[in-house]
């Protein structure tokens, strides 16, 4: 009996879909709740910080809880609780004072924090809130994201903080329907954007950290996203947005410090339903990352440019220098050394200012050269690369006319 529990608890995320699909709960609410695994009462739970995890050994997870179900009755963005006790001891963010000072704020301003280790056995319903205030609370949350009273990494620490805060709520209860699947795509949304952003903060000492982290977070959304598509689908048909945050999953493995996962992305892509890997933008991310192992950099660039949704150059943008920074490579280990490579040209092929090319090339350890002219060029055979470093300024496409915040 021992081994039969234990292998029902090691079924896979998919798995465990396919027979919530075949025993559906009851629809009688306004939002669905995922019957809890065990009858007992689970132990405080601290949030891991590794992707690659199971969906079991995720379950311990601030988005992946699946404790007894809590039904929230917390009407405000933060309990009075909570908020008197902030109060109290003046840990108030920012955007939480009330005219600015560090010990007042208001239901209107104060927004939960994320407890990283939490037991429901001492959680009460007027601690957790309901969904409609949950996604009320995002929307807050989401219209600061272009504060201009403060600098991008502060905006996105305070977000970044209150959104796990939401998704920890949301875990508590269980809740898996549209309403939830549609917050968690929008925070998905936000870590996009906010890697684009925090591309763009060069020269800064904790943008590497602060990207480390945004890119954790990104993937668990993701990996729980995923989860919830498989639990709720109800048919065949695929949702509106369902293809194009697969695809988000692809093309994070464009990054060379992506954390890879435990099984492989051609098994992944075998566990995927028919429409969603035939769709364009799954078509899309495939073809990109194999234009990137292949060394076809002028298909990768050009592809880009003419099919890239705005979301999806967001999460790009960040990892162009590295698929730069690699052609530089090629192109000085494979040309002629006596006819060093034209930097026009190659801005060109690689969408990218000559100017910025020139500063990638230096980053990467390259030297250029000029001619009487006045033109530039890469000399070919050095050996002195390296791949530019994270805290480098990130360069968007030179012609791309996409935008995305």
């Amino acid at each position: 009996m021992e081994k039969k529990n234990r292998n029902k608890a090691e079924k896979s995320g998919f798995q465990r879909a396919r027979e919530t699909r075949r025993n559906p709960p009851s629809s009688s609410n306004s939002w669905k709740l995922r019957p809890p695994d065990r009858k007992e009462a689970p132990a405080a739970v601290e949030e891991s910080s590794d992707p690659s995890s199971s969906i079991r050994e995720r379950s311990h997870n601030d988005d992946d809880l699946n404790p007894p179900a809590l039904v929230g009755t917390c009407p405000d963005m933060c309990p009075v609780k909570e908020r008197a006790q902030r109060e109290r001891l003046r840990d108030l963010a920012v955007f939480e004072r009330l005219d600015g000072n560090p010990a007042r704020t208001s239901p209107s301003l104060a927004v939960k924090k994320f407890c990283r280790s939490i037991s429901t056995t001492h959680m009460q319903a007027s601690d957790i809130r309901p969904p409609q205030v949950l996604q009320n609370t995002l929307k807050y949350l989401l219209d600061l994201m272009d504060s201009p009273e403060h600098p991008f990494e502060v905006v996105h620490d305070f977000i970044f903080d209150r959104t796990r805060s939401i998704r920890q709520d949301l875990s508590m209860q269980n809740i898996i329907n549209d309403q939830a699947i549609c917050m968690y795509e929008d925070m998905v949304k936000f870590h996009i954007i906010s890697h684009k952003k925090l591309g763009r903060c060069c020269g800064k000492s904790d943008v590497s950290s602060l990207s480390y982290l945004n890119m954790e977070q990104l993937m668990k959304c993701l990996l729980s996203l995923f989860d919830m598509y498989d639990i709720n689908q109800r048919s065949k048909s695929i949702g509106k947005n369902e293809a194009e945050f697969y695809s988000f999953y692809v093309l994070l493995h464009l990054g060379y410090k992506f954390p890879k996962m435990g099984a492989s992305l051609s098994f992944w892509y075998s566990q995927l339903a028919l429409p969603v890997l035939q769709s364009k933008e799954m078509c899309f991310a495939r073809s990109l990352l194999r234009y990137s192992q292949v060394g076809n950099y002028k298909r990768f660039f050009s592809t880009i440019a003419a099919e890239a949704s705005d979301l999806q150059l967001c999460l790009l943008e960040p990892f162009l220098n590295e698929v730069r920074g690699q052609a530089l490579c090629y192109i000085s280990f494979s040309s002629y050394k006596l006819q060093p490579y034209p930097l026009r040209h190659l801005s060109k092929i690689l969408m990218i200012k000559e100017a910025e090319l020139e500063s990638l090339c230096y980053e990467c350890g390259l030297e250029t050269s000029t001619d009487e002219a006045g033109s530039k060029f890469l000399p070919a055979k050095q050996t002195s690369f390296r791949l530019p470093k994270p805290g480098f300024q990130s360069y968007s496409l030179f012609n791309s006319e996409n935008n995305c915040g």
